[in-house]
């Protein structure tokens, strides 16, 4: 019976390991892409204003 548990949760744990990986991973990639826009957008106001 505790076998049956250990593994249980060491499959739990791994899943939530790569679960918080991939959000990780997405957030800072979100990030950048945010970062990278809202600069472009700055730069053709910059533009525009003379």
């Amino acid at each position: 019976m505790n076998e049956k548990t250990y593994k249980t949760l060491s499959h739990s744990g791994a899943l939530n390991l790569t679960l918080g990986i991939v959000i990780l991973a997405t957030g800072v990639a979100t990030g950048v892409l945010l970062l990278v826009n809202g600069a472009r957008l700055l730069g053709e106001k910059a533009k525009m204003m003379i």
